[in-house]
């Protein structure tokens, strides 16, 4: 029986991370990091066209990158928010990354998080979340199950002082989903559900 799993991100990303910016003064600057990772993740097999990053929105301040690598791990929780999430919480080391108030760190992910990573953002202590978009695109293009979330999503991290903001990107968000739709790759759905 086993024991123990560790997630890491793929070699191409870390053999990457020596050149990607220390700091990402704007929205639209940090939404294009995301959007470029999720294009050449899947293209690398890891998984899904999905990536996330973990940023000190204040600063700019890059904390930690994240790409989903499900199929490269053979975990189904390997979501690109949970590991961005996870390699900041062992970065700041704290599992409450809204523990310093003088730094507010916010994710940034290239679509609104799947039911499972709605929870894990919420519990992860971030003081923003900003995405490229929402709605039923993700799953026409791509194929994937996201999962039933609920309609007033956004209003419920607000609600817990978590901001939210959209549409930041979401034309080339759609672009790379589309791509991948179009691409003979594998979507990875439990219990099928690939239309």
């Amino acid at each position: 029986m086993e024991t123990t799993f560790t997630l890491a991100l793929p070699s191409w990303l870390t053999e990457l991370m020596p050149g990607l910016p220390q700091t990402l003064p704007t929205l639209d600057g940090r939404m294009a990091l995301v959007n470029s990772l999720a294009a050449r993740n899947y293209r690398e097999g890891n998984g899904g066209p999905f990536a996330a990053i973990v940023v000190d929105a204040g600063t700019g301040e890059l904390v930690s990158v994240g790409v989903n690598v499900v199929l490269s791990t053979g975990v189904a929780g390997a979501h690109a928010e949970v590991v961005a999430l996870g390699l900041a919480q062992r970065a700041t080391g704290s599992w409450d990354l809204g523990a310093d108030p003088a730094r507010p760190l916010e994710l940034v992910v290239n679509w609104r998080p799947c039911v499972m990573c709605y929870g894990a953002t919420m519990w992860s202590g971030v003081r923003r979340l900003v995405v490229a978009g929402s709605g039923a695109e993700l799953e026409t293009l791509t194929g994937f199950d996201e999962g039933p979330m609920r309609e007033d999503w956004a209003e419920q991290f607000e609600a817990r002082g978590i901001t939210v903001v959209q549409d930041i990107g979401r034309d080339e968000a759609l672009r790379v989903f589309r791509e991948y739709g179009a691409a003979d790759v594998l979507v990875y759905n439990a219990r099928g559900g690939v239309d």
